[in-house]
């Protein structure tokens, strides 16, 4: 029987960073992971670099350049004609990106000296695991029992299913089957109004699809800052997107050329008919095959592993990181959780600040977020103040022709520590950073002001929102 100090379940950005990081602290590591890409060979990497953050990454910016050749370059003086889209191409491109980074994975392995095992891993108590192979592209295969002194869960998350919204694969479809679209659909709904389905309906959308997002709340975005989250929803309307709030999806039954949608709002049942319906009702954890109940492992009522603040579970040695447990699912909160672990069972110090995980949703404007909302604030009974600064009075932003979104800091009210950092605009994903760094250091919003950002920039917003604290903004 073999036998290792740690062996990780699962090869997604919590599973493979948690065992990079064993091996460099002397641990002999093992990672099991099943994952099967479409040629049917293995590949690391999980759902993030397989079928989602990567591959949607790569048609947001196809179908961005796209958009801005169609609608935008005329205004610089750049005039197309006979610009069209070759879908193929697209998909091999964004294939080609996935190809590249799953195997730098597998390369990161080799080089760190950790063994890859291509296979189902199966927890069978607190020291052992049962290892099935991959055989020949199959799943199953006669299982191996491995040793190891420390098990790290890392199943990631599955799109949530809904019984009434049956997925057939080609009119009917979740986030995967959104991204292999052949053809832009004439008619596309999305069914959920989260981070997924507001992506991949802005990649179709931009492409020329017409698409309704059906929400059944009331609310758009409520996790986002509600003055974004609004300035949000008119940009993302303005550019084609049917946002339908307070829309319940009943029903949708595909037949050979369409799929009908039954939906009930407040003018009462509907059926609607689209080309192509995309599920975005959210992600549940994946403890599928890991046996569970045998092996003893908790689960909260919603079916996450439950763990500690050091990702430990009630079973001795066994950890989970990631999707699979509470918190946000993001694969940077899961690739910092498994380092966390990594670190622990060396003995080493390891931390985790969850109160600093930066959010990004990638729509152009893009939304990016750290710590508190305002809302969020007034509900506790937090007394703060708060500085925003729009994008249309920065310089970089007009010269850019990107004028929509704004930056808004909050801060506490008695000692100015910087509480929360919302950004609506372009590259606010990149521009998030430096708000997490400065909460990381328990920065005040006069830190910000104080700090000389170069000109012209787009983080001379974040500049100018943090001089808005204290009502000293200079271009507004």
């Amino acid at each position: 029987m073999d036998h290792y100090d740690v062996v990780v379940i699962g090869g997604g950005p919590g599973g493979y960073v948690a065992a990079i990081r064993c091996a460099q602290l002397g641990l002999e590591t093992a990672c099991i992971d099943k994952w099967l890409g479409p040629d049917d060979k293995p590949a690391l990497g999980g759902t993030c670099l397989n079928v989602g953050c990567i591959p949607s990454k790569a048609l947001l910016d196809t179908s961005h350049h796209y958009h801005r050749l169609q609608h935008e370059f005329a205004d610089h003086g750049i005039n197309t004609k006979g610009v069209s889209l070759d879908v193929a191409q697209m998909l091999s491109r964004k294939d080609e990106v996935v190809k590249s980074l799953t195997g730098g994975v597998a390369a990161l392995f080799a080089k760190n000296k950790v063994s890859w095992l291509q296979g189902h891993g199966k927890l069978m108590g607190e020291k052992q695991v049962e290892f099935s192979p991959h055989i020949k592209g199959k799943r199953k295969a006669k299982p191996e029992m491995i040793e190891a002194d420390n098990i790290i869960i890392a199943t990631g998350s599955v799109p949530r299913a809904v019984d009434s919204l049956p997925l057939d694969g080609k009119r009917i479809v979740d986030s995967t089957g959104a991204l292999d679209f052949t053809e832009v659909p004439k008619s596309l709904a999305v069914i959920g109004g989260g981070v997924i389905g507001l992506e991949l309906g802005s990649v179709w959308s931009r492409l020329g699809a017409e698409v309704s997002v059906l929400i059944r709340r009331d609310e758009f975005l409520p996790a986002v800052d509600q003055q974004l989250a609004n300035a949000a929803f008119k940009e993302l309307a303005s550019q084609g997107l049917d946002i339908r709030l307070a829309t319940k999806t009943i029903a949708a039954k595909a037949t050979g050329r369409h799929v009908t949608v039954t939906i009930e709002d407040n003018d009462g049942e509907q059926q609607l008919k689209f080309d192509k319906v995309l599920v975005a009702t959210g992600r549940s954890p994946n403890t599928e095959g890991l046996n569970v109940a045998e092996a003893g492992l908790e689960l909260d009522e919603r079916g996450f592993i439950i763990v500690d603040e050091m990702c430990r579970t009630n079973l001795s040695g066994v950890y989970a990181v990631g999707d699979v447990v509470r918190g946000p699912m993001l694969a940077h909160k899961a690739s910092e959780e498994g380092v966390a672990v990594a670190e622990h069972i060396a003995g080493e110090f390891s931390h985790i600040n969850y109160a600093t995980i930066p959010w990004v949703i990638y729509t152009w404007p893009e939304i990016a977020w750290v710590g508190k909302t305002s809302q969020e604030l007034n509900k506790s009974g937090v007394d703060f103040k708060e500085g925003v600064f729009p994008f249309m009075a920065n310089g970089r932003a007009r010269a850019m022709g990107d004028l929509a979104g704004m930056v808004k800091i909050i801060s506490d009210a008695k000692d100015d520590t910087i509480l929360g950092v919302h950004i609506m605009g372009p590259n606010a994903s990149e521009m998030i950073a430096e708000a997490v760094l400065a909460m990381e250091f328990s920065a005040s919003s006069e830190d910000l002001a104080r700090t000389i950002h170069a000109h012209p920039t787009m983080s001379e917003a974040m500049h100018e929102a943090a001089l808005g604290v204290e009502k000293r903004s200079l271009h507004i």
